[in-house]
């Protein structure tokens, strides 16, 4: 059983209060060193709205933040956070006062777009991995 890291900061979404534009997306670590074929079990789910063109809606972002979330997978254990927008434009995950991880960065996350087979990248530990956009699924 995967272990939780339950984050007492986040509520419930309520579906039907977002825009239509929230997707939920999945992220899986493209093939790198060490993994070859990639990992489905090193991933990220996403819940997000995005504009027409597949990027992060900023606008939709700061009216729904709260239901702006993400789950970190990794083997054995899930843990939860929000999406963020940093000064300067910059994406992020932040996990809470509880998780004993670091806000992980979005490398260009404001000029990437979430679409079924694009690739973006993420700031992990302080190392840059590629992660391959899995499916973009309406909420």
């Amino acid at each position: 059983m995967p272990r939780a890291h339950a984050n007492p900061e986040l509520p419930p979404i309520l579906n039907t209060s977002l825009p239509p534009s929230f997707r939920q997306i999945r992220l899986d670590l493209a093939r790198e060193p060490g993994h070859p074929e990639g990992a489905h079990a090193i991933a990220y789910v996403l819940v997000a709205p995005l504009a027409a063109d597949g990027r992060i809606d900023p606008a939709q972002w700061q009216v729904h933040r709260e239901a702006c979330r993400v789950v970190r997978l990794r083997p054995g254990e899930q843990t939860t956070g929000h999406l963020i927008h940093r000064p300067g434009g910059t994406w992020a995950f932040h996990y809470g006062a509880e998780s004993a991880l670091p806000d992980e960065a979005g490398h260009h996350f404001a000029d990437e777009r979430f679409a079924p087979g694009e690739y973006v990248a993420i700031r992990d530990g302080g190392v840059l991995h590629t992660f391959r956009v899995v499916s973009v699924a309406r909420l």
